[in-house]
This record gives structure tokens, sequence and C-alpha cells, in this order.
């Protein structure tokens, strides 16, 4: 698969990414699946990877201003 970005080479890799679970609380989700660029450091998340990132997310606590999570398939 090629970047849409730069036309680099992407590979699989596993990552650490912040997301937005409310105006003011920030979940981070360790060991997260992606596809990311060699080159410039796009990525790209599968769509199973993002279902089950939203299921994380609606189970976070929105009080509190930062929680970290793991991904687990």
């Amino acid at each position: 698969m090629k970047c849409q970005v730069c036309g680099g080479p992407m590979r699989p890799m596993v990552t650490d990414l912040p997301f937005k679970a409310s105006e003011s609380s920030i979940v981070i989700v360790k060991q997260l699946p992606v596809i990311q660029c060699d080159g410039c450091g796009e990525f790209l998340i599968e769509d199973p990877v993002m279902k089950r990132v939203e299921e994380l997310l609606a189970k976070t606590d929105t009080a509190a201003e930062l929680e970290i999570v793991k991904y687990a398939a």
C-alpha cells in the first residue's frame, strides 16, 4: 500500500495515539495497530480497529481530563 500524502510505502505497526473523548477529556490508546507511512508518518486506522476504539472511548470516564487505556483486540 502507498501513502496518499507522499506516495511512500506504508506498513503495519503498533503505536500510542490520543483521542478527544469530550470537550475536556483526552484518552490515550496504547498499543494501537495502525498502518503508517515510513516517509511522512501519515497513518490509517482500519475499520475494525476504529470500531474497537469507539467502544473503548464509550467506556471511559469523560469527567477525567486524561485517561490511558490499552487496546486489546
